[in-house]
């Protein structure tokens, strides 16, 4: 099998969708990406906050411009009472990101390397030939990836396996904004206005980020759970009554790596793949790590080199067993009273550390 016989097709200008499409054109393998979009940096659902594991694993950050991020040095967790206790690690931090520039640098730094972005292009559905896949209003592919988000339409046209569980995010943006502690990202603990998840207020790239994420489905539920919330935490931040400029709202699949996650000649990655940490709802770094590495994988298999990605190199996707585990208690058992009573203890700031920064100590 040649390469130059050889292309791929990416499904979603996303994290794990540009990372792979990049990697395959690093590799010399023909790759585009379809995006419904006209913009890639529009209509996002993700905070865009970025852990130290992907700055220092995803060697082409580097390239990222200085302005559209800012590091973030620690965490203020608070309790539903609002009494509070700072975490920080030696050496670690977050960078709050200007998303949708972000993206757009993505989709033009793969159009750099030669990818066909292919911008407001809606995937419909795809038919399965020999050794091709027939995608309707396109043409044939070698190889078909789904980075396509929690709703695949991939996953459903191949008969993958799709998401069922989800948090519901929204988060609101006041641009020209700051918090009194711009360092740190403040987290908050409330079962009533976040059932099942958190609340967040970051200073984000020219902008404070306000953000819940619970355990419901319906965007009414969360508006009404987000004007309590910005009531609760006017001590921390307080629009005063100011409209945000930009709402993002959207699901996030909780529930672990969908089975299946490939079949012969097509992947899932991403969001699509389920790969979202079921405690801190965190997708970036596995998206982009992994979607790297399926690029690498498929680029191995266009030169011969190994057999089809879809039959081993997805046994490496995370199993989240652990924290299915830790997602399933916190459903289950969170109580509002003994975070009120524990925030500061040994216990609690250890395992704050191991969820924030994957630590104990520090």
């Amino acid at each position: 099998m040649s390469r130059y016989d050889f292309d791929c097709t990416v499904v979603g200008a996303s994290f794990g969708g540009l990372s792979c499409a990049m990697s395959l054109a690093g590799a010399g393998v023909p790759v585009r990406v379809l995006e419904k979009k006209t913009d890639p940096g529009a209509k996002l659902h993700t905070t865009g906050l970025l852990v130290r594991e992907v700055v220092d694993g995803v060697r082409w950050l580097d390239e990222m411009p200085a302005e559209i991020t800012r590091r973030i040095e620690g965490v203020r967790l608070y309790a539903p009472n609002l009494s509070s206790v700072e975490l920080t690690a030696p050496g670690y931090y977050f960078l709050a990101t200007d998303t949708p520039a972000m993206m757009r640098w993505m989709a033009e730094r793969a159009r750099r390397l030669g990818v066909r972005v292919e911008l407001g292009f809606t995937f419909t559905g795809a038919r399965r030939l020999s050794q091709e896949f027939e995608i309707e209003g396109l043409g044939r592919t070698a190889y078909l990836v789904g980075a396509d988000g929690p709703k695949s339409q991939v996953a459903r046209t191949l008969g993958l396996g799709e998401n069922h569980k989800f948090l519901f995010g929204i988060e609101h943006e006041y641009v020209g904004e700051r918090l009194a502690e711009p360092h740190l990202l403040h987290c908050f603990i409330d079962h009533r206005l976040a059932p099942g998840y958190i609340g967040w207020v970051v200073s984000g790239v020219g902008q404070v980020q306000v953000g819940l994420a619970r355990r419901t489905n319906t965007l009414g539920a969360a508006k009404a759970a987000m004007a309590d919330f910005l009531n609760k935490i006017s001590p921390v931040f307080d629009p005063g009554g100011r409209a945000p400029e930009h709402i993002r709202a959207g699901l996030i699949p909780c529930g672990g790596v969908v089975s299946p996650v490939a079949v012969s000649r097509a992947l899932l990655v991403g969001d699509s793949a389920g790969m979202v940490s079921p405690v801190t709802a965190g997708g970036i770094h596995t998206a982009l790590k992994h979607g790297h590495e399926a690029g690498e994988a498929i680029a191995a298999f266009a030169t011969g080199e190994q057999g089809d990605p879809s039959q081993w190199f997805t046994r490496s996707y995370p199993r989240y067993r652990a924290k299915r585990a830790l997602r399933w208690a916190f459903d289950h058992f969170q109580n509002d009273l003994a975070f009120d009573l524990l925030l500061g203890s040994a216990v609690m700031r250890a395992a704050a550390r191991l969820i924030f920064f994957h630590r104990v100590r520090g």
